[in-house]
């Protein structure tokens, strides 16, 4: 069975309550599919990480993180910590780093999970949705 190590950022406001659900959501397609599992490795990193220790990551964080399949970052940002801060010395040192320049978001079916479409095989379903990230903060990014 094949493991997939993620790391996960929960970040702040409703980021870790989203981020629990979507670990539940990701164990359940796992145990429904049967053929691979997650291996979750949690960081604290986020505005209360920042009010802490005056960083939003620790200066290893992209080193740490280099060690895994996937990141699942929740949203990140307090009203008392400038857009700027929870933006720049977090969420986009990840994706520049990691050249994170479109959310590529692959959709299939999977064995055993319901489908509101009729008459359909898991076969039929293989669709990627592309959003590029290169507006705003992210010009720059990519190619």
């Amino acid at each position: 069975m094949t493991t997939h190590k993620i790391a996960v950022i929960a970040g702040d406001g409703i980021g870790p309550e989203v981020i629990a659900e979507g670990v539940k959501v990701l164990n359940a397609v796992a145990t429904v599919d049967g053929g691979f599992r997650f291996d979750f490795t949690y960081f604290p990193w986020g505005c209360d990480y920042y009010r802490e220790t005056g960083r939003m990551m620790p200066e290893d964080g992209i080193e740490q993180l280099s060690r895994f399949d996937a990141i699942f970052l929740g949203a990140v940002g307090a009203p008392d910590i400038p857009d700027h801060i929870s933006l720049w010395d977090l969420l986009l040192i990840i994706r520049k780093k990691f050249d994170q320049y479109i959310n590529l978001r692959p959709v299939k079916l999977l064995s055993g999970a319901p489908c509101p479409l009729t008459g359909v095989q898991k076969e039929e379903i293989n669709m990627t949705f592309v959003r590029e990230n290169t507006e705003g903060e992210y010009a720059g990014s990519g190619s």
